[in-house]
């Protein structure tokens, strides 16, 4: 059965990398960080109601993240996609999607959802090491991601090993 994980998540990257020659960016994003959700457990994973991915900045993931996802069920839960235009609109939030245009908002977003269960996954070099609990990083032309371990561990979620087994862990 791990196996089998390890092969999907590893499909998924790898295919990931495929459809970014062939896709717009925003796309590849907004398929990455759905699929994070699916090797994430939240503390509150086991009650009703709506399972929020909010996204600070890019109208593209946001609009690509909601006509894909938005409204599906999660369990059972709903998705349920939020647009933040800065940091102070923030609210709770199961995944917070910060884009590289809003990267100076970072401390303020990352202190606002400390501690509530919430994965952040940021687009700039440097936020992983800052406390960011994925961020995305290219190497040598290929979209990988970062994975802070104490970050992930200070939102109290847990990350299944085949995401980890795929990161550049920070």
């Amino acid at each position: 059965m791990k196996k089998i994980k390890i092969l999907t998540v590893a499909a998924l990257l790898v295919s990931s990398g495929v459809f970014a020659q062939e896709r717009p960016v925003h796309e590849v994003y907004s398929m990455m960080v759905f699929n994070f959700t699916k090797y994430v457990q939240w503390p509150d994973h086991a009650t009703s109601g709506e399972f929020v991915i909010g996204v600070v900045g890019n109208n593209e993931i946001y609009n690509t993240l909601n006509g894909w996802y938005g409204g599906k069920p999660r369990g059972s839960k709903t998705y349920i996609i939020k647009k933040f235009n800065s940091a102070s609109e923030v609210t709770d939030c199961h995944v917070l999607y910060i884009d590289k245009s809003k990267s100076s908002d970072f401390e303020t977003v990352n202190e606002k959802v400390k501690g509530k269960g919430t994965l952040v996954i940021t687009d700039k070099s440097g936020l992983g090491e800052r406390g960011s609990g994925i961020n995305f990083k290219t190497v040598d032309n290929k979209l990988k991601f970062e994975l802070n371990q104490k970050a992930i561990e200070t939102s109290n979620l847990k990350v299944s090993g085949a995401l980890s087994s795929m990161a550049i862990i920070i």
